[in-house]
């Protein structure tokens, strides 16, 4: 049973992540933190020493989001190419997703700390590198057990899924439709089908 305080920290995590995925690190000023979680300044730095700290945990929490939504389906599913299309498919629960709203946190983020927040946008970078690599993964193994067919270039395919599929998310998020996202699923799953599925 976590204890009072380790449920208030997971309350500021959880309540921070909106806000930053929401108006971006730079965007959200202390007030809106204290607002949101309902704590006075000095609570906040009771357990994060500063903005940049708590920011940092948000992030964590955001990107993790993915993985939540990723790992029954995965368990769900063995073949590398069905793998591919439910990857893709999470991106259409993070249209609106209520827990941590305002897309994905890992292309906010990257967009935003590009130049500005060298720590946010090295845990964006390797966020990133986490997804590419997943899809790596799925794709390599599915070439060694047959699944996909052998030449399939896997660093080729991962780069272009994960572009397609941010790139679709941002495009739903600022026109306020899922019919973006929605053609890239059937995207990946006519490219699966069609090119990828040995």
């Amino acid at each position: 049973m976590p204890t009072k305080g380790e449920q208030t920290r997971d309350k500021i995590i959880r309540s921070a992540a909106a806000v930053f995925n929401r108006s971006g690190f730079s965007g959200t000023s202390m007030s809106d933190l204290m607002r949101e979680t309902g704590l006075e300044k000095g609570g906040l730095y009771n357990h994060f020493p500063s903005k940049e700290a708590l920011a940092l945990e948000a992030f964590e929490f955001a990107r993790g989001r993915i993985a939540r939504h990723l790992e029954p389906e995965f368990k769900r599913v063995r073949n590398a190419a069905d793998r591919l299309i439910v990857f893709a498919e999470v991106f259409l629960d993070l249209i609106d997703d209520t827990e941590v709203p305002g897309g994905c946190a890992v292309f906010n983020t990257a967009v935003e700390a590009d130049d500005g927040n060298p720590a946010l946008r090295a845990v964006a970078q390797e966020a990133m590198d986490e997804f590419v690599a997943t899809v790596r993964r799925i794709l390599d193994k599915g070439i060694a057990r047959g699944e996909i067919r052998p030449e399939v270039d896997s660093a080729y395919e991962a780069t272009i899924f994960i572009a397609l599929m941010e790139g679709a998310l941002v495009m739903s998020r600022l026109y306020g439709d899922p019919v973006h996202v929605e053609r890239a699923v059937e995207h990946v799953r006519t490219r699966v089908e069609g090119e990828l599925r040995a």
